[in-house]
């Protein structure tokens, strides 16, 4: 076995289980940190496949930004036991089902599916370069600038949204 492939599957299985991590625990602190770990090793897959572009811009955009973000809501939202509202069982028996039919789903489209090599033509271009890349993205016929100002809107929103909602009334006497 490669020393690449070996790569792949420690990478793989901690990704697979800091992700059902993120999902499992209780404390949302501890969610935030599988997150992040889920964040890095998703990195190192990106440079397993020669990638360093976008896993250098993975590691600064999901695991700075977004994570320190999701971190303050957590905690401006001041989440304690006393106000977590337990689930029906019937609500945790659905989630179970939307996920087994969801891993159906995705092994069905993972056995069908065709490998890249043969869907894309070798076009020569070098896509690791950062002013290809910038260009392809931003400037080209069906330019990318409007919906990634729009993502960005979209995350300054929920930001906004999420204080506004945790936000706690005065009480006047």
């Amino acid at each position: 076995m490669s020393a690449v492939l070996l790569t792949f599957y420690i990478l793989s299985a901690i990704t697979l289980a800091t992700a059902f991590l993120t999902i499992y625990s209780r404390n949302p602190i501890h969610s935030a940190i599988y997150l992040v770990i889920c964040f890095f090793t998703i990195a190192g897959h990106y440079l397993l496949l020669n990638a360093q572009f976008l896993a250098i811009v993975h590691i600064i955009v999901y695991s700075g930004a977004i994570m320190i973000l999701l971190l303050f809501t957590i905690m401006l939202m001041n989440l304690n036991k006393e106000d977590e509202v337990h689930k029906p069982r019937i609500t945790r028996l659905g989630a179970v089902v939307v996920f087994c039919c969801m891993c159906l789903i995705m092994l069905t489209i993972f056995v069908n599916s065709q490998p890249v090599a043969d869907l894309v033509p070798a076009s020569g271009i070098d896509y690791q370069s950062i002013k290809v890349l910038g260009q392809v993205l931003l400037d080209g016929e069906e330019g990318y600038m409007v919906p990634f100002e729009f993502a960005s809107i979209l995350l300054l929103v929920a930001m906004i949204g999420t204080v506004l909602l945790s936000k706690k009334e005065k009480v006047q006497l």
